[in-house]
C-alpha cells in the first residue's frame, strides 16, 4: 500500500457516536418519564435508529432540510411508539444537549489516531451536521491540532458517498486520490463513497456489520491495533 495522506472518519470511527446517541436517549427517557414509562432503553434506541437512518439518506440525497431531519426523526420515534403528549421540537433540543455531553472516543482510537499521525499526514473527513462535528472537534482539540485538513461534508454542499466530497478532500490534503487511505466505519459512506473517488479504504467493523457487504475491502478491521498491525 502506497500511502501518503490518511482520512478519518469522525462518528463511530474515532468517536463513539452510538454510545452518546444512546446514553442521550436515556436521558430523554429520564426526563420525559411519564410518556416513556414502559419502555426499555434497547426499544427506544432500535426505534430511532430505524426512524433515523432513512432520514438521513434523504437529506443526503437532497430531498429533505436539515430542520426536517433534526425534528421528522422525532416526530416518527413518538409516533412509532404511540406517545402523543409530547412535542417533537422539545424532544429533539433535548436530545441535542444531551447528545454532547456524551461525547468520547471510541476505544483504542485515540492512541491508534496518534501513531498513524507520527508515521502520515492525517485528516478528518466527516458527515453530520456542521455545527455539532464543530463542536465535536473543539471538544477534542488533539484532532484538530494533529490534522492537515478537515472537511465536514455539510460545507462542501454535498454529503458522503457523493464523489464530490471526496474530491474536495483529496484537493484539500494536495494528495492523489489513489494515494489516500480513508479509515472509516460506514459501508455505504465511507467504503464505497471512497472506492468510488479511487480511494484506498479501511473498514472499521466494531460495530459487527462487516458480514453485511457483497464485496469488502481487503483492509477490514475491528479492532484499532488490527488496523495498526496493518499499516506497520
Amino acid at each position: 500500500m502506497d500511502i501518503r495522506f490518511v482520512y478519518f472518519d469522525l462518528d463511530d470511527t474515532l468517536l463513539d457516536h452510538r454510545h452518546a446517541e444512546r446514553a442521550a436517549l436515556l436521558d430523554v427517557r429520564t426526563t420525559f418519564a411519564e410518556p416513556f414509562a414502559g419502555l426499555d432503553d434497547t426499544t427506544i434506541h432500535e426505534t430511532y435508529r430505524a426512524c433515523s437512518m432513512p432520514l438521513w439518506r434523504q437529506y443526503a440525497a437532497g430531498a429533505i432540510e436539515k430542520t426536517d431531519l433534526k425534528r421528522g426523526r422525532f416526530e416518527q420515534l413518538l409516533a412509532e411508539l404511540d406517545i402523543d403528549t409530547l412535542d417533537a421540537q422539545t424532544v429533539s433540543d433535548h436530545y441535542l444537549r444531551r447528545y454532547a455531553s456524551h461525547w468520547r472516543f471510541v476505544e483504542g482510537a485515540r492512541r491508534a489516531f496518534l501513531h498513524v499521525a507520527d508515521r502520515f499526514p492525517v485528516g478528518v473527513l466527516t458527515n453530520g451536521f456542521a455545527e455539532i462535528q464543530t463542536q465535536k472537534l473543539d471538544q477534542f482539540p488533539m484532532l484538530r491540532d494533529r490534522t492537515e485538513a478537515v472537511v465536514i461534508s455539510e460545507e462542501t454542499g454535498y454529503m458522503k458517498p457523493h464523489p464530490q466530497v471526496f474530491n474536495h478532500a483529496a484537493d484539500a490534503a494536495d494528495t492523489p486520490p489513489d494515494r489516500i487511505l480513508y479509515v472509516g466505519d460506514s459501508y455505504h459512506s465511507d467504503v464505497q463513497g471512497g472506492r468510488a473517488a479511487g480511494w484506498q479504504v479501511a473498514w472499521f467493523t466494531r460495530n459487527g456489520h462487516g458480514g453485511a457487504a457483497e464485496e469488502a475491502p481487503r483492509l477490514t478491521f475491528d479492532t484499532w491495533d488490527m488496523l495498526l498491525d496493518r499499516l506497520r
